[in-house]
């Protein structure tokens, strides 16, 4: 396992479009990136992890990456 330092790097990510209208599977992916309306942004680390569940629905996010 990799072991993450305290610099590590950081995204911010924001759910821009509105849930309506989306999968269930989609839904439970912002969910768990604890995202809960529109225009709510979170802070994670940048992991594979994470990267996987941004990747699943780019559509209705937005992301930058911190250092």
């Amino acid at each position: 396992m990799e072991k993450v330092g305290l610099m590590s790097k950081q995204l911010r990510i924001t759910l821009v479009k509105s849930l309506i209208g989306v999968t269930e599977k989609h839904r439970r992916v912002v969910t768990g990136l604890g995202l809960r309306h529109t225009n709510h942004s979170v802070e994670r680390l940048d992991t594979p992890e994470i990267r996987g569940m941004v990747n699943k629905v780019p559509y209705l996010l937005r992301w930058e990456e911190l250092s």
